[in-house]
């Protein structure tokens, strides 16, 4: 029997069976107007039937972010997530408003919704939306380019497609681009639909490995040269080491930089040995083993009779020591004349440990910065003219690049720094610097307003006493590149023994 079959009529159970198909039995309440027309009964009958229709809408409404009722508003953290969200509500409704501003009627539409700030468990955001970092195609990504199959072509008769195919061939190249190294900016050509020839793409290729090579040297040339106002490590460990070992309390920072070179300010420590004195203030002269910045200091030593044999111009750091060396040497000869000079400490491969010109960190000012009276300025170029006189002839040097910039002020009296270019009047360049040196002193007296300031000419014959004489400056200078030649010719002839100056004059080649 069927289970919705009616019971026979009249039959057991028949008054309390219904029939399903009967008519429901209504129950109506009576009310008065007064009822009807009652707002509170209006809403607890609407609240009724919501609660009948949707049961679980209303519970999630009902929950502790949306309504204050079971909240504990004691809470600080509470009532700041609460106004956090109400905030982000607010915010992503003003994105909204300005989409739609923007956007308009207009076929290419833009989104805020990267901005927008849509917590997890409050999202206005509507159903048909989608999360385009969730899913795994991006529409806006460029697809790349499909791959031929193993046989090599696509297609049939006339639709055939081989890998040979000149726009397959460019969009395969412009994804390989994607390969190269990060540094190298490729852009976005497979969104463009960019095809790129297989010789532009070979060059390319080439071009971004030569630079990934370079940038590589250039760090590898970094970490192991000084650059200006920094050591390298093997520097950093020479300095180290003097520090630990006493010689300096503590290293200040940097007082001056040039082409060559960067100076440290540092406090003296204790000696070693006691016949040794370490000032209480000493300056660190660090030459950088990089030749970028000065790329002809090798005319300055290579022709120097004292380092010609040592000089190697495919090791770098050997030249650096040796130029070090060189200034060591240079400023021991004028300390010994009694020329103001730094006083050398110590010498570490290319780190020159000397005296501080100055007081309490605070160098003496070269004498292109300094303001002289007449007075103190006469008695600066007499000085000069002194001590170029002793350079030359006591110490058997010359300068090669003095200036006002390599010349200080210091306790009344002018102190000679930069030595390490300095060279021997023989060398074959020599006597160029010193008319050099000549001229640049003689100008700036001059401009100074030293009336007793000698000419070029007149400084270069009072120095090294050469007596030349010659009506104008470009005989003046033939005669001295003659008796250049003629040293040099007697260098190579009778080896550098004979060219070194004896002890008490010139060189035997000037007195001929």
């Amino acid at each position: 029997m069927s289970r919705f079959s009616p019971s026979p009529v009249g039959g057991p159970g028949a008054g309390s069976r219904r029939c399903p198909w009967g008519a429901p039995n209504t129950t109506s309440i009576s009310c008065s107007l007064a009822d009807v027309m009652s707002e509170q009964l209006a809403k607890e009958l609407q609240l009724e039937e919501e609660n009948a229709a949707f049961p679980e809408v209303v519970a999630v409404a009902e929950g502790p972010f949306i309504t204050g009722e079971n909240i504990d508003t004691s809470s600080d953290l509470m009532l700041a997530q609460m106004l956090q969200m109400e905030f982000d509500r607010e915010y992503d409704a003003q994105l909204r408003r300005e989409e739609k501003k923007i956007n308009g009627d207009s076929k290419v539409s833009i989104s805020f919704e990267n901005y927008r700030k849509v917590h997890p468990y409050d999202s206005d955001s509507s159903e048909d939306e989608v999360d385009w970092q969730d899913t795994r195609h991006d529409p806006y990504r460029a697809d790349k380019p499909t791959t031929t199959p193993r046989k090599g072509f696509i297609g049939k008769g006339k639709d055939i497609t081989t890998k040979h195919d000149e726009v397959v061939c460019g969009r395969k190249n412009t994804a390989r681009m994607e390969n190269f190294a990060p540094e190298f900016q490729v852009g976005d050509g497979i969104g463009m639909d960019l095809k790129l020839s297989n010789q532009v793409f070979n060059a390319l290729k080439q071009h971004a490995y030569s630079e990934e090579r370079r940038s590589a040297r250039l760090h590898e040339k970094k970490e192991h040269s000084t650059a200006e106002k920094a050591v390298d490590p093997k520097t950093r460990l020479l300095l180290y080491k003097m520090v630990n070992a006493g010689m300096l309390e503590t290293i200040t920072g940097c007082i001056s930089t040039g082409k060559e070179s960067v100076v440290f300010h540092a406090y003296g420590g204790k000696s070693a040995t006691e016949d040794k004195v370490i000032p209480p203030e000493c300056a660190i002269k660090v030459f950088k083993t990089t030749l970028n910045e000065f790329k002809n200091r090798d005319k300055y030593i290579k022709d120097d009779y004292r380092f010609k044999d040592r000089f190697s111009k495919l090791n770098p750091r050997k030249i650096i020591r040796m130029w070090a060396e060189k200034e060591m040497h240079n400023l021991t000869r004028m300390q010994n004349a009694g020329i103001p000079c730094p006083q050398v400490v110590i010498l570490k491969k290319h780190v020159l440990v000397m005296s501080f010109i100055g007081q309490d960190q605070v160098p003496a000012p070269k004498l292109k910065d300094v303001t002289l009276s007449s007075e103190d300025m006469k008695k600066a170029y007499y000085q000069i003219l002194n001590m170029m006189q002793q350079l030359y002839k006591e110490c058997n040097l010359v300068h090669a690049d003095l200036s006002e910039y390599n010349m200080l002020w210091h306790d009344g009296k002018v102190w000679l720094i930069d030595v390490s270019q300095s060279v021997e009047p023989t060398h074959p360049h020599g006597l160029e610097f010193l008319f050099r040196d000549c001229r640049n002193v003689s100008q700036f007296f001059q401009k100074g307003g030293v009336a007793e300031a000698l000419n070029e000419r007149e400084l270069f014959n009072a120095v090294s006493g050469l007596n030349i004489t010659a009506d104008n400056e470009v005989d003046f200078q033939a005669e001295i590149e003659a008796l250049e030649k003629m040293n040099e010719d007697h260098v190579q002839n009778h080896g550098k023994k004979l060219s070194m100056f004896s002890n008490d004059g010139d060189p035997p080649i000037y007195d001929e």
